[in-house]
């Protein structure tokens, strides 16, 4: 896939803008504030899921008005590029011991849920005090297991979305927005 302009992804592959950039800010800044109330004075990590997470955790922590460490972990799930196997690979571990603290996961998106059924499973055998998640988006009626989010941004249409962090082919991350893509783009991969 050739590189493009914003304007051309916008004018090329983007069909609609579900949620602008005023829309995420303001978002960001209500869970940034809920979220400082809820641990205040604890011993709080956030734990990025890779690669798509970054850019919601770095605007939501400067919208925190608490104290609180940053980790990492990338993990990969296996399967067609339509369906979901369950069967996770951790590519990046976490670097700091989560035992007896505060952790709260920070997920781009919900979709089935099957990989971050296994991510949680993983981390509540680490001991922490408490586990939770936070993902900004969910895909409506998308999950196939249950999964209990103490936050949440926004519910979106079950459709092929990108942009604040989201990607199609590692591309797309870096719109302002989260949008969904015309048919063709995905399309002419999967032929």
């Amino acid at each position: 896939m050739k590189a493009k302009t914003l304007e051309q992804a916008l004018a090329d592959d983007i069909e609609e803008v579900l949620l602008n950039s005023e829309d995420i800010k303001c978002r960001v800044a209500e869970l940034g504030r809920q979220i400082s109330e809820d641990y205040k004075g604890k011993d709080l990590v956030l734990v990025g899921i890779l690669r798509g997470a970054f850019v919601f955790l770095a605007d939501l922590i400067r919208e925190m008005s608490i104290s609180a460490e940053t980790d990492f972990i990338a993990i990969s799930s296996y399967g067609s590029s339509s369906t979901t196997s369950g069967v996770v690979r951790i590519l990046k571990d976490l670097d700091e011991d989560i035992e007896g603290r505060h952790v709260l996961i920070i997920e781009d998106i919900l979709d089935t849920g099957l990989t971050l059924n296994y991510l949680l499973k993983n981390l509540s055998s680490r001991r922490p005090e408490s586990l939770e998640i936070c993902s900004f988006i969910v895909k409506e009626g998308k999950q196939s297991v249950k999964i209990n989010l103490k936050y949440l941004g926004y519910t979106v249409p079950n459709r092929f979305v990108v942009g604040y962090g989201l990607d199609y082919a590692q591309r797309y991350r870096n719109l302002p927005f989260i949008g969904t893509l015309k048919p063709h783009v995905y399309e002419e991969d999967e032929t």
